[in-house]
């Protein structure tokens, strides 16, 4: 089986391969804080992930090898995560009188029933959350599988870079993880707050009531279609168009005629993302909305959303109650933040209790 729940060690890096870019996050224990010691941001070519599959290994770990020398990291545990729309997630009831092993097989008797693809072409792993609360005698489970490949490609691209890929998340557990990290204030148990993660290629809507994700939708729709606009209108080599953006080093000119046209588009895909949200039946508003991804970088995007959506509006910051490290460019690390968020939840999967 593969560890998507695997054990605890203390010294995992965060590696998120994204549409257009790899990010990676170090995080130490320094006391009670938890401390940013490095990160970087690699840009990957268009072909070498796709719809969150790795197409080209190669490209993959050249970024990842780039991204370890910017960190200084000599070697490390890494922790990556399949997107949730590949993922399997199911719960199920077993007998508590199964060993080890026989609770395994069992497992495998039972994913065999619902998943579409042979076994021998799945990694899946499990997780006992405890006794049933309406059988006593049977015990809750978390099964999580995707196919092998999925896994296969992000393992080996990341220990050719020369890490130790030691566990296999998934996204929407990291952006849970992270979670804490980004409130400020006391929530009640039934507030609900979303975070709304816009990448190259996906927009994605996560909503989180009492610190677990209650409703997660991802639609086509990202960065990408802005920077190969600015890439064909201005020239810019599309790495370019991406560091710019995200340094907020893009000229006036580009601004008022791409990227103020931009934002009111991401605004109404925002709205579009929570109208399917409020239509699930859903009786309670949101309280509060983060924002993060490459495309949350963006001058002046909050405030649109919030005006738009009349829900405040912030970027979603882990780091802000971390203990940075003098080493880290703390000016470039306020811009850089909104695409780092699921990275750093990666990383905290090292301090899970």
């Amino acid at each position: 089986m593969v560890s998507f729940f695997g054990k605890k060690t203390a010294s995992w890096v965060g590696v998120d391969i994204g549409s257009s870019s790899v990010k990676l996050v170090v995080l130490s224990r320094r006391g009670n804080l938890v401390g940013l010691d490095a990160y970087a941001i690699v840009s990957l070519p268009p072909t070498a992930v796709v719809d969150g599959n790795i197409q080209e290994v190669q490209p993959v770990t050249e970024a990842i090898e780039r991204a370890i020398k910017i960190c200084a990291l000599k070697q490390g545990n890494a922790i990556a995560a399949v997107p949730s729309s590949a993922v399997i997630i199911k719960r199920m009831e077993l007998s508590k009188t199964f060993s080890e092993m026989e609770l395994e097989d069992q497992v495998k008797v039972e994913a065999d029933q619902f998943i579409p693809y042979p076994l021998d072409e799945v990694a899946l792993d499990f997780e006992v959350l405890g006794e049933s609360r309406t059988h006593p005698e049977l015990n809750d489970l978390l099964l999580v599988a995707c196919r092998r490949d999925d896994v296969d490609q992000r393992e080996d691209a990341i220990n050719a870079a020369g890490l130790k890929c030691a566990i296999v998340d998934v996204d929407t557990y990291a952006i849970e993880r992270a979670f804490p990290m980004l409130i400020t204030e006391d929530l009640k148990s039934d507030d609900m707050v979303a975070i709304v993660d816009v990448g190259a290629a996906t927009l994605t809507l996560n909503v989180i009531r009492d610190h677990k994700i209650i409703y997660n939708r991802e639609q086509s729709f990202g960065g990408n279609d802005l920077t190969t606009n600015i890439h064909h209108q201005y020239g810019m080599a599309i790495d370019e168009v991406e560091q710019a953006l995200r340094l907020g080093e893009i000229g006036d000119e580009v601004k008022e005629a791409v990227i103020q046209p931009f934002r009111l588009t991401v605004s109404q895909q925002v709205s579009r993302a929570l109208q399917f949200f409020y239509s699930s039946g859903v009786q309670h508003q949101l309280t509060k909305i983060y924002l993060c991804g490459g495309v949350a970088s963006i001058d002046g995007l909050t405030d649109i959303l919030t005006d738009e959506l009349d829900i405040p509006v912030n970027i979603a910051n882990p780091f802000e109650q971390m203990d940075v490290s003098a080493k880290v460019n703390k000016e470039r690390l306020v811009k850089d933040t909104p695409a780092l968020v699921k990275a750093c939840g990666l990383a905290l999967r090292s301090f899970d209790q």
